[in-house]
C-alpha cells in the first residue's frame, strides 16, 4: 500500500518542532527581558502638576537638596517639601506665573500639591535614606544627575540585584558624607581606593541577608 506521507515528512516535522520550541523559548526570554524591572522602571518620568525643574533649582541656582528634602539625613523618607517651602521664594519670585497656580492654590487652601511619585519601592522593601546618606552614599547613586533634569525620571532600576551589587561593593559608591549633595563632585584620586578607605574608616558593612531590606 502506498504511504500517505512522503519519507521526508518525518524530517520536516522534526525540524518544525525544533523551530517552534526555539521560537517559544526566544519569546519567553524576550518577554522576561522586556518586563524585567531593570527595563520597565528606568526612564519613568510622569507629568507633574507643576513643571518643577531640578535643573533650574538644584543646578543653575545651586540649591542644596536638603532645603526641600529636609528629612533625608534623619529619617527613612526624604520628605516631599510642603507648599510653604515653595512659597518662601515664590511669594516674591514669579508670584503671578500661571505655571505656579497650583502652588498658590495649595498654599491658600492648605491642601498639598498632588505630586506624582517617581521612585517607588515595593511595600515589602525597607529603605532608609538617612542610613545611606549619613555614610556617604550620594543622591547621584540612586537618582542620577538630578540637578541636570528638567523633568525628573528614574535612571536606575532599584531592584534587588541592583541594591545587592552596591551592598557587596559599597566602596564604588561611597564619598565623604559632607559631599553627598554636591552632585557634580568628582574624586581627585582613584575612587575605588578612596571608597575602600572610607569604608574601612567608618566600618561600613551593608547587610546582604534578607532581613536587611525585608522586615
Amino acid at each position: 500500500m502506498k504511504p500517505i506521507f512522503a519519507k521526508s515528512a518525518d524530517k520536516v516535522l522534526r525540524v518544525l518542532l525544533v523551530v517552534l520550541v526555539a521560537l517559544l523559548a526566544a519569546a519567553v526570554g524576550l518577554g522576561s527581558w522586556l518586563f524585567h524591572p531593570r527595563q520597565t522602571e528606568v526612564g519613568y518620568a510622569p507629568v507633574q502638576p507643576v513643571p518643577y525643574s531640578h535643573k533650574l533649582h538644584a543646578g543653575d541656582l545651586g540649591m542644596d537638596c536638603r532645603y526641600c528634602h529636609t528629612t533625608v539625613e534623619t529619617a527613612a523618607m526624604a520628605a516631599i517639601p510642603p507648599t510653604q517651602t515653595c512659597m518662601n521664594c515664590h511669594e516674591r519670585v514669579k508670584s503671578q506665573s500661571p505655571a505656579l497656580a497650583p502652588i498658590r492654590e495649595s498654599y491658600a487652601s492648605g491642601k498639598p500639591v498632588p505630586w506624582v511619585r517617581v521612585h517607588r519601592l515595593p511595600d515589602f522593601v525597607f529603605f532608609n535614606h538617612s542610613a545611606h546618606v549619613s555614610v556617604g552614599v550620594s543622591c547621584v547613586s540612586c537618582h542620577g544627575r538630578i540637578d541636570q533634569m528638567i523633568e525628573v525620571k528614574a535612571v536606575e532600576p532599584l531592584n534587588m540585584a541592583w541594591c545587592l551589587d552596591c551592598h557587596r561593593n559599597p566602596a564604588a559608591r561611597i564619598r565623604p558624607p559632607e559631599l553627598v549633595t554636591k552632585l557634580d563632585w568628582k574624586p581627585d584620586r582613584d575612587p575605588q581606593k578612596l571608597g575602600r578607605e572610607l569604608v574601612a574608616a567608618r566600618q561600613i558593612s551593608p547587610p546582604t541577608h534578607c532581613s536587611g531590606c525585608h522586615r
